[in-house]
């Protein structure tokens, strides 16, 4: 998990929530091309990282309960040990309805 793991909170803050959920979906999506059992779980953990840094960020007690509550499913995504790209194309599409910005983006990351 080294490509996350400098990554303050602070840091993290600095991005508005648009661009966080934009982030997190970027980091999905490159997991949807990998076929290495491995890489896929090294990008889920990045993937639940974010969801962590952007639940801590959180100003509102109902934003931060429902990103808890989608790394929840990347978590199972993740433990059931083989890629399930209708699981995770869900997942992607819950993620991206969590902000107006990342809403419009999804023609092009779940085509």
């Amino acid at each position: 998990m080294t490509q996350h793991a400098e990554l303050t909170l602070e840091r993290w803050r600095s991005f508005d929530r648009d661009r966080q959920i934009l982030m997190i979906g970027n980091e999905m999506h490159r997991g949807s091309r990998l076929s290495d059992p491995e890489a896929l779980r090294r990008c889920y953990e990045r993937v639940r990282r974010l969801a962590d840094l952007s639940a801590q960020a959180a100003d509102r007690l109902a934003t931060r309960r429902e990103l808890l509550r989608w790394r929840r499913g990347i978590a199972e995504l993740n433990l059931a040990g083989r890629p399930d790209p209708e699981r995770r194309r869900a997942l992607l599409h819950c993620l991206l309805l969590m902000s107006s910005e990342s809403a419009r983006q999804r023609p092009y990351l779940l085509a």
